[in-house]
C-alpha cells in the first residue's frame, strides 16, 4: 500500500512538473538598447509579476497555456506581447520599450525618492521644468519660486502655505534640497538661493506639507528639492547669454542714477555619456549694477557631475559632484525713506552711518556618493561637504561649514511594495563674529513603506531625530508620518495625509548678535525646538481629450505649531550704546499657531490648427491664527487689531500661460498678493516712510511679466523678457522696495 501511494504522489508531482513553463528574457530602451532595471512584468488578468532587475532581466514561472505578458515603466509606452506556453517549456521573450513621446503624467521623485507618477502621490506637489526655467531668464531660484502656487519668498526665506512668515534670515521650515542633499547654510539654516545651480536643474519639485518619513528637522512646512540632469544617450549642449536694463520706476524721483543700469551674464552646460561615465558641466557668470544704491553683484559659477557605472559589477555605480561660487557686492538693508529714498539705503554710503554691507563670499559643496542596484534592492550612500565663507565690512563675518552623510536602503517587493528605510549624520560647524563659535549634530533614522494595490497607492513611515547642541543640549523627537491616494475613476484621484513634524533652532536663532541701523537683535540661548503636524484632503481629476488636456487640483489643509519659533520685539536689557535703551528683536517661542485653508490649481494644453496653448491657475487661501491668542498682549506689537500671524498674505493667485504658434512663442505671467494685514508696529514707527507707504498701498498687488520667443534653425532661440511689465511699486517686507520695470534680451544656442 505505502508502495503504492509513493508511485501515485511521484506520477502526480511529475505530472505538475510537466504542466509548468517559464518565460525569461531581457528588456532594453529601443533606442539605445540599454537594459532598463525596474520594470514591471505581469500576467494580464492575473496576480503573476515580478520586476527585472538590474540587469533588465526577469524570469516568471507559469503553467501551460496562452498568456499576455504586459511590461510598463514610467516615460515609456506601455507594451503587451501575447505567446503560447507549451508544458515544460522555457520561453525566451527579449522586448524593447519605446520612450512615450505623449507621456502626459509628470514623473516626481522627492515623495518617495523613488519615481512615481505625479497623481499618484499621497500629498500636495508642484512641479517646474527645466524649459520653463530657461523661458523665464531667472538668474536666481528665489525668483521662481513666486511663481508656484501656494508659495512665496519673502527675503530670502521660503514660505509654502503660510506655514512661516518672515524671520530676519534665520531659520526655515522649508527644507531645500538639490538631490536630495540639504542645503541649508549651516549657520543661519537659511537658503543661498543665488547658489543653486540654475544652468543644470533639469526639474523642481516642491512638497507641500509633512507628509514623508523621509525628511528630517527643516522640513516642518515642506520641502522644496532641485534635481540637476544626468545625460541621456545623445550628448548635449546649450549656451545661454542675456542682458537686461531696468527702467525708470513709475514715479520718477525714486530714480537716483544718471546712467543705465545694466544686469547681464551667461549660462552654458554640457552634458554627455563617455563610455561608462556619465559628465555633466555647468557655469554661470552674473554682473547686476543693482537698481538700489551700493547694491551690486558680481558672481562666477561653476559645476561638475559625474556618474561611473561599473561594468565588472552590474549596478554599481559611484561618482562625485561639485559646484562652487564666488561672489561680491552690496547688500542693501532698509530704505531711506517710500517715495526719494525707496532706493536709497538708511545712512547712505557714508561708513560711519551706511546700513550697506560690503561683502565678499565663497560657497562650495562636494557631494561623493555611491550607489548599488542589486537583486536584493538599491543601497544609496550619499555625502555632502557645504563650506559658506562670508566676508564683510560690517563685522558680520561668518565661516559656516556643514557634513552631511546618509545611507538609505531601498527595495521593491513584487510589484506592491516599495521599502525604505536609513539614517542620516549632519553636522554644522561655525566660526563667527556674528553668533560666536558653535556646533549642531543631529543623528536621524528613518522608515518608509510604499503600498500599491490596483488603484490604491498608501504611503507610512517614521523617524527619530537626534540633536546636539555644543556637546551638551540634547533634544530627542519621534515622529509620524502617512498618507493615502485613491483612483475612484479612470483619471479621479483622492489623496489624504497627516504628518508630524519638528525644528530645532538654528545657530542664527539662539545667538545671533547684530545691529542694522536702529534694528538690534538678540540672542536666546534658551530657545526650545518646535513641533507641529499637517494634514490635507485633496483631490485630482484629469480630462484628456485627443486636442486638449485639463488637470483640476484642489486641497483642504490643516496646520499646527506648538511652541513656534519667532523673531519677537521687546525690551531684552539695557547694553550701553545700544539704540531705543535695549528694545530690539529676539527669537521667542510665542506659543501655539494654527494655519487652515485650501488652495485651488488648474493646468490646461490645448492644440488647434497648429497652435499649442498651456495655462496654469493656482489660488491660495490661508487663516493663519495663533491659538492662544490674547488681544491685551498680542496686539501690542502688531499692526493688526485681530489675530492673525505676521507676514503672512490671506490670498494669493498664481497665473501663467503660453502660446506656441510655430516657431514663435509668447507667454504671461501674473501673481496677485494680498494686503499684509499684520507686521511688526515698531516697524511703522522706526524706519521712516513705512507707516505712510502702507496707508497708501493697502490693497492687494498683481505683479507681471511678459515673454516672447522665437526659434531659429530648431537650435537657436531668441528671447525677450519684461519683468514687472506695468511697473508697479511693491515690497515683500517693510523697507524692501522691489525692482522697477526689467528688460532682457536672451539668445540661447542648443546642440
Amino acid at each position: 500500500m505505502k508502495r503504492l501511494l509513493v508511485c501515485l504522489l511521484i506520477t502526480f508531482t511529475s505530472q505538475i512538473f510537466a504542466q509548468q513553463a517559464e518565460v525569461i528574457g531581457i528588456v532594453r530602451d529601443a533606442t539605445t538598447h540599454e537594459t532598463i532595471p525596474g520594470v514591471t512584468v505581469t500576467v494580464a488578468d492575473t496576480s503573476i509579476g515580478t520586476v527585472t532587475d538590474v540587469s533588465g532581466r526577469y524570469d516568471i514561472k507559469l503553467t501551460a497555456g496562452e498568456f499576455t505578458i504586459v511590461y510598463s515603466f514610467i516615460g515609456y509606452e506601455k507594451l503587451q506581447k501575447k505567446i503560447s506556453l507549451e508544458p515544460g517549456t522555457a520561453k525566451i521573450l527579449n522586448v524593447e520599450l519605446f520612450s512615450s513621446s505623449k507621456e502626459l503624467s509628470t514623473v516626481v521623485v522627492s515623495a518617495g525618492k523613488f519615481e512615481q507618477k505625479i497623481e499618484e502621490v499621497t500629498v500636495s506637489m508642484a512641479v517646474v521644468k527645466q524649459q520653463h526655467i530657461q523661458d523665464v531668464n531667472t538668474n536666481t531660484m528665489e525668483t521662481l519660486m513666486e511663481e508656484v502656487p501656494g508659495v512665496t519668498v519673502i527675503d530670502g526665506q521660503a514660505n509654502i502655505r503660510g506655514g512661516s512668515g518672515f524671520s530676519y534670515g534665520a531659520g526655515s521650515r522649508v527644507l531645500v534640497l538639490v538631490d536630495d542633499l540639504p542645503l541649508l547654510a549651516a549657520d543661519a539654516n537659511d537658503t543661498k538661493w543665488s547658489f543653486i545651480p540654475t544652468e543644470i536643474i533639469s526639474q523642481v519639485e516642491v512638497l507641500k506639507g509633512a507628509s514623508s518619513a523621509l525628511f528630517g528637522s527643516a522640513a516642518l512646512n515642506g520641502v522644496i528639492n532641485f534635481r540637476t540632469k544626468y545625460p541621456t544617450g545623445k550628448p548635449e549642449s546649450i549656451f545661454t547669454l542675456y542682458s537686461g536694463i531696468y527702467d525708470t520706476p513709475r514715479n520718477n524721483e525714486i530714480r537716483w542714477w544718471d546712467k543705465e543700469r545694466f544686469v547681464s551674464g551667461f549660462n552654458l552646460s554640457h552634458a554627455r555619456k563617455i563610455g561608462s561615465l556619465d559628465l555633466v558641466i555647468g557655469g554661470h557668470y552674473l554682473k547686476d549694477d543693482g537698481y538700489r544704491l551700493g547694491e551690486t553683484e558680481e558672481r562666477v559659477r561653476g559645476n561638475l557631475n559625474t556618474r561611473y557605472h561599473f561594468k565588472s559589477i552590474p549596478g554599481l555605480s559611484a561618482g562625485i559632484n561639485l559646484n562652487m561660487q564666488r561672489a561680491n557686492g552690496g547688500l542693501f538693508f532698509i530704505w531711506q525713506d517710500d517715495t526719494t529714498g525707496a532706493y536709497l539705503p538708511q545712512g547712505g554710503l557714508d561708513t560711519a552711518t551706511t546700513t550697506i554691507s560690503e561683502y565678499v563670499t565663497t560657497r562650495v559643496t562636494v557631494d561623493p556618493f555611491i550607489s548599488y542596484l542589486g537583486k536584493h534592492g538599491n543601497h544609496k550612500l550619499r555625502t555632502r561637504y557645504f563650506k559658506s565663507d562670508n566676508k564683510n565690512n560690517t563685522n558680520q563675518q561668518s565661516e559656516a561649514a556643514m557634513y552631511y552623510g546618509e545611507y538609505q536602503y531601498q527595495r521593491t517587493i513584487g510589484s506592491m511594495l516599495v521599502v525604505t528605510a536609513g539614517t542620516s549624520y549632519l553636522k554644522n560647524d561655525v566660526k563667527a563674529e556674528l553668533y560666536g563659535n558653535h556646533t549642531q549634530e543631529n543623528t536621524s533614522l528613518f522608515g518608509q513603506a510604499d503600498f500599491k494595490y490596483k488603484r490604491l497607492n498608501v504611503s507610512f513611515g517614521g523617524r527619530y531625530e537626534r540633536f546636539i547642541n555644543d556637546t551638551d543640549d540634547v533634544v530627542k523627537r519621534s515622529i509620524f508620518r502617512c498618507g493615502l491616494n485613491y483612483r475612484f475613476f479612470k483619471a479621479t484621484y483622492l489623496r489624504a495625509s497627516y504628518g508630524q513634524g519638528f525644528r530645532y533652532p538654528s545657530i542664527a536663532e539662539q545667538y545671533i548678535r547684530t545691529q542694522v541701523g536702529n534694528v538690534v537683535v538678540y540672542p536666546n540661548d534658551s530657545l526650545t525646538a518646535e513641533t507641529g503636524w499637517s494634514s490635507e484632503i485633496g483631490i485630482r481629476q484629469i480630462l484628456i481629450n485627443r486636442n486638449w488636456l485639463l488637470e483640476l487640483d484642489g486641497a483642504i489643509f490643516w496646520t499646527e505649531y506648538a511652541d513656534m519659533m519667532e523673531f519677537t520685539f521687546g525690551v531684552y536689557g539695557k547694553p550701553p550704546g545700544v539704540p531705543l535703551g535695549g528694545a530690539g528683536f529676539k527669537s521667542l517661542n510665542i506659543g501655539n499657531t494654527k494655519v487652515t485653508g485650501y488652495d485651488l490649481t488648474l493646468n490646461s494644453k490645448f492644440d488647434f490648427l497648429g497652435v499649442s496653448y498651456m495655462q496654469s491657475i493656482g489660488y491660495t487661501y490661508i487663516d493663519p491664527i495663533k491659538k492662544d491668542f490674547n488681544p491685551a498682549v498680542d496686539t501690542i506689537f502688531g499692526t493688526a487689531n485681530y489675530n492673525i500671524l505676521k507676514y503672512r498674505y490671506n490670498n494669493m493667485w498664481k497665473l501663467d500661460t503660453e502660446f506656441d504658434i510655430r516657431k514663435f512663442s509668447i507667454g504671461f505671467n501674473a501673481r496677485y498678493y494680498s494686503f499684509m494685514e499684520n507686521i511688526d508696529a515698531i516697524f511703522e514707527k522706526l524706519i521712516t516712510g513705512v507707516e505712510h507707504y502702507r496707508s497708501i498701498n493697502n490693497k492687494g498687488i498683481w505683479v507681471c511679466d511678459a515673454r516672447i520667443s522665437y526659434v531659429l534653425q530648431n537650435h537657436i532661440t531668441f528671447s525677450f523678457n519684461v519683468k514687472n511689465c506695468f511697473n508697479k511699486e511693491y515690497v515683500t517686507r517693510p523697507a524692501d522696495m522691489q525692482p522697477p520695470r526689467t528688460f532682457n534680451l536672451q539668445v540661447s544656442v542648443k546642440f
